[in-house]
């Protein structure tokens, strides 16, 4: 056994019996998979949070997030068909670094993906409850965690419950239904523009920038400025990286893939600077700062209850597309680990239809925890800090595999590697350091409790080296 902590994987994985996934999906399925996970709660939420924290230059933080995701979205399509199998940054990482950093990578992941599928599906049980409450008569107490005074949030794990049984039944099947899915997401923004865009007001802009550029602590002790702002509106632009999760399902990988990725990328930044803009120039940004419901609350700011009213039951019908993303993520994630004997090899077994069963089970539990009883508040922000990590590792592996090997066949090549590389990888580390300073710390401490786990366990029962 190759004790190394920089042992590294074979670039093709050799699978045993039992453990390849089935190769299911095209290119539609997965530009589907990336738009539902990167248009969601992010431009239905967090404009309002986006315009607190950096007023109308919320706009340029949604570029300048969008540019930074774009550059590491370059990088993953370059890796991802470079390295065909499950497991995105964490399978790179483990191929082209080592075994520790993918490790580091694979455990913040999980932190991404399990704190992303609770905090949406807490979210969705928050427009869900009310339509529960006048129609069925379900009580608050069992639509709420602790936090607010509940006993547990049952709509949130009921939620959970029926997108982990859409992934049992097949992949193919449940990416069909977020296509359709997602449709019903876009015509609602695309509702939005058409309301708020005639009434646009460019008096709404001025002044264009009030707390400045770079992250400072205000007088209120509110951490402001364009990238504080960025930081987090950074949550409303992954979800691409999902699409790589799925690359050992994809029916044709070296097509598709690229396709999947830079798309679906392309798609979401021109989608959420449109909706911006449309959001800023209707109202005052101060008046749907930190709403819950910002694009909603705009529409009926302009006379349009109706529209508003739309706009919330599509949020009802279409936000299980960005759990379904990040679920599928999170359960290939746990898989890939598990089929290296990082976690318990068990987890690693797949249905008759290919599909791993046990580890979407176990995946269901965990996040119907965290989103039934688990406060999560400021740590949301953690999800944040897992994928700069994730996009980071992801951004250097691609530098490093094009100085290292440079005659590879790779399927589709970054343009300007290493301008495209450079600034993802100084993006995402000045995001990092954007972020609030406790989700610094919490994602300091998840990872020392990472690393004793590997320490502990993982290293020895390592199937690489």
């Amino acid at each position: 056994m190759n004790a190394s902590l920089f042992r590294r994987k074979a670039i093709v994985p050799d699978h045993q019996d039992g453990q390849g996934l089935a190769r299911t999906l095209g290119w539609p399925h997965l530009i589907a998979l990336g738009v539902g996970a990167i248009v969601g709660t992010g431009i239905l939420t967090l404009i309002g949070v986006g315009a607190d924290k950096a007023g109308p230059a919320v706009i340029l933080s949604f570029g300048i997030a969008g540019l930074i995701c774009a550059c590491a979205a370059l990088a993953y399509a370059e890796m991802a068909t470079m390295i065909p199998a499950s497991g995105s940054a964490y399978t790179y990482s483990y191929v082209v670094i080592g075994e520790i950093i993918a490790w580091v990578v694979g455990w913040s992941l999980i932190l991404e993906y399990s704190l992303v599928v609770s905090a949406v599906a807490v979210g969705w049980s928050g427009y869900a409850a009310p339509l529960l409450q006048a129609w069925a008569g379900v009580p608050m107490a069992l639509m709420q965690g602790p936090e607010l005074g509940g006993i547990v949030n049952l709509p949130a794990i009921g939620i959970i419950a029926v997108v982990a049984g859409m992934l049992l039944v097949g992949t193919r099947e449940s990416a069909t239904v977020n296509a359709i899915l997602v449709l019903v997401k876009i015509v609602a923004l695309i509702v939005f523009v058409a309301v708020a865009l005639p009434a646009f007001d460019a008096a709404h802009f001025e002044p264009f920038s009030p707390y400045g550029f770079s992250k400072h602590v205000g007088p209120d002790g509110v951490e402001r400025g364009v990238m504080a702002a960025a930081a987090i509106i950074f949550f409303a632009f992954y979800g691409f990286d999902a699409i790589a999760t799925a690359a050992e399902e994809t029916k044709n990988p070296d097509r598709d893939l690229k396709i999947g990725i830079v798309g679906s990328m392309l798609a979401c930044v021109l989608i959420y600077i449109v909706v911006a803009v449309a959001a800023v120039g209707a109202i005052a940004y101060t008046r749907f700062t930190n709403s819950p419901e910002p694009l909603a609350l705009i529409l009926r700011e302009l006379g349009s209850p109706l529209a508003a009213q739309y706009l919330a039951v599509s949020a009802i019908i279409a936000l299980p597309t960005v759990i379904l993303a990040f679920f599928y993520g999170q359960s290939r994630i746990f898989f890939t680990m598990a089929r290296d004997g990082l976690l318990p090899a068990s987890l690693a077994k797949l249905s008759s239809r290919g599909t791993p069963v046990r580890i979407t089970i176990f995946t269901a539990i965990v996040v119907a925890v965290l989103a039934g009883f688990i406060p999560l508040g400021e740590l949301a922000a953690l999800a944040n800090a897992g994928t700069l990590a994730a996009f980071t590792a992801v951004s250097i592996c691609m530098l490093i595999m094009r100085r290292r090997a440079p005659d590879a066949p790779r399927t589709f090549r970054a343009p300007m590697p290493w301008v495209i590389g450079t600034i993802a990888v100084l993006g995402c580390i000045y995001l990092f350091f954007s972020l609030p300073a406790q989700t610094q710390f919490w994602f300091l401490l998840w990872n020392i409790g990472g690393l004793a786990v590997y320490f502990l366990y993982a290293r020895q029962r390592a199937l690489v080296g």
